[in-house]
């Protein structure tokens, strides 16, 4: 039998019934756009991720562009951001006219690494560029490390969005990353650790201002008034029905983490010794696990005799943005991408979800060793 990637029929079976009261009672509503259940949500979002304020949007794409606009980003200005991510990253800056500044990663963590941020500033301020912000990235489920990023960004006067798309509910030493940042963003695109059953993004934030500003931004720019609005804003709200979805998945989220970083636990064990590299996870953080990446020497022949025992894998990132086509001319840091090269020829990702059973891990396991024999 196939393995899933993620098992998501797995988890619609568990909370199907609040899921379904949940659509009904929407339904028999009609309150499909801004229902009582999307702020219901935010307020148990907010409190789950330590912020005053939370609020949906559309998906996790206009979650980092929201912050943008509410800043009113200046044309041209350096946001310095990771290559070894997906595209949205860098499409959040480039759409608004600032230009993103590729920063290399740790090449154990693969977030972020301090020390080429702090290259690429020095190296964009010499160059007489405006210096903005950081959209530091939390990729495949661990929080970046922001007790050495932030106070890199803070020196210079950085503004800081933690990019949370796969790593919302991480925390570092007992703190979400909104401790350290401006904004955390995050998606809830259905194969995201907390995702809804279509599109859908939120934004968190402890600033009052900056959160009355990107509600006024996610709905057309509004004002007090309906008819005059105040700013160029975008039509970017979450929809009451995927807000329901959320509430259910919400109320066991804690318990599919700590899902997450069992099953983790036992891919590392099993695998140490027998892939090249299996995931490393920082001091003192609680990673989502939104993806289990680990480095083999040929992941395309790798990928192909996994399909031959019927187990799925997938590549992230095997092109980085500053490769692809529409962002191949924006600057790379000062320092380069010698960690972002390397490992790209390298990662692979195996089937990850909170319902993955010991038997069918097993399974997995035992694939990777015929694969790689």
């Amino acid at each position: 039998m196939s393995i899933p990637f993620i098992d998501l029929a797995a988890q619609q079976a568990r909370l199907k019934t609040d899921i379904d009261a949940g659509i009904a009672h929407v339904l028999a509503s009609g309150q499909y756009i801004l229902g009582p259940q999307v702020g219901e949500f935010e307020s148990q979002l907010a409190e789950f991720g330590q912020a005053r304020h939370a609020l949906g949007c559309a998906n996790g794409t206009d979650a980092l562009i929201l912050p943008m606009i509410a800043w009113d980003i200046p044309r041209g200005s350096a946001v310095f951001c990771p290559s070894f991510t997906y595209c949205a990253t860098a499409e959040a800056i480039a759409i608004k006219g600032a230009v993103p500044v590729f920063v290399d990663i740790d090449r154990d963590t693969y977030n972020m690494d301090p020390a080429s941020l702090r290259a690429a500033v020095e190296g964009a301020r010499a160059d007489g560029m405006e210096l903005f912000g950081v959209i530091t990235v939390d990729l495949f489920g661990q929080c970046a490390n922001y007790e050495e990023l932030a106070p890199i960004a803070r020196e210079f006067g950085l503004k800081i969005i933690a990019d949370g798309a796969q790593g919302f509910g991480s925390t570092l030493n007992g703190h979400h990353p909104l401790h350290w940042s401006d904004v955390t963003t995050t998606s809830f695109y259905p194969a995201k650790p907390l995702g809804c059953y279509g599109d859908g993004g939120a934004v968190l934030t402890n600033d009052d201002d900056l959160a009355a500003a990107m509600d006024s931004v996610r709905i057309h720019g509004k004002g007090t008034d309906k008819y005059d609005n105040v700013r160029v804003g975008l039509n970017s709200r979450l929809d009451t029905i995927q807000a329901a979805v959320l509430l259910a998945k919400l109320s066991v989220f804690e318990d599919e983490i700590a899902a997450r970083n069992r099953i983790a636990d036992r891919y590392i064990e099993a695998l140490s010794g027998v892939v090249s590299r299996v995931p490393t996870v920082l001091d003192g953080v609680r990673s989502t696990w939104a993806q289990f990446t680990v480095e083999v020497p040929d992941p395309a022949g790798f990928a192909a005799a996994m399909r031959e025992h019927d187990v799925p894998t997938a590549r992230f990132y095997p092109k980085p943005v500053h490769r692809q086509t529409a962002y191949a001319d924006f600057p790379v840091g000062a320092g380069g991408l010698a960690n972002t090269e390397d490992c790209m020829a390298h990662t692979i990702s195996l089937p990850m979800h909170p319902y993955l059973d010991e038997n069918t891990q097993d399974r997995i396991v035992e694939a990777v060793k015929a694969s790689l024999a």
